[in-house]
C-alpha cells in the first residue's frame, strides 16, 4: 500500500487553531503518514513567538520541529510579519515559488491531500 502523504498548511495566527495543526500532522506522521506543515500567511507570527519556552504549545512547537514535519514557511508573509530572523533562527526553510508564498499546487502535484487551517 502507498504511504499517504499530507500537506497541512496553516494560516490561522490563532494558538489554539495552530497547535490542532501541529498536532494533527504530529499524529498522522505516528500513523506512518507523510506530513508537510506549511506556514502562512499571519500563521508565520507563531514562528517567532513560540521560540519562547513559556508561551502556551511551545513544546508541541519544538516536538513537530524535531519531528521534521514542518516544511517550510512562506517568504512573503515572514517578511511581511517581520519574522524571518526567527525563521532562519530556528533553521526553517522559506518558501516562495508562487509570488513570495508556496504554491499549493506543488504539493497537490507531489501527491499530497491538503488540509488548510
Amino acid at each position: 500500500m502507498e504511504k499517504r502523504r499530507v500537506a497541512i498548511f496553516a494560516f490561522n495566527s490563532e494558538p489554539v487553531v495552530f497547535a490542532h495543526c501541529l498536532l494533527n500532522g504530529l499524529g498522522m506522521q505516528a500513523q506512518g503518514w507523510e506530513v508537510k506543515v506549511v506556514i502562512e500567511g499571519d500563521a508565520t507570527k507563531q514562528v517567532s513567538l513560540l521560540r519562547n519556552e513559556t508561551k502556551p504549545f511551545a513544546a508541541l512547537w519544538q516536538k513537530a520541529k524535531s519531528a521534521g514535519i514542518i516544511d517550510c514557511v512562506c517568504e512573503a508573509c515572514a517578511r511581511k510579519n517581520t519574522v524571518v530572523p526567527a525563521v532562519r533562527e530556528q533553521g526553517l526553510k522559506l518558501c516562495n515559488e508562487l509570488e513570495g508564498h508556496p504554491s499549493i499546487g506543488r504539493y497537490i502535484e507531489q501527491g499530497c491531500q491538503v488540509l488548510i487551517f
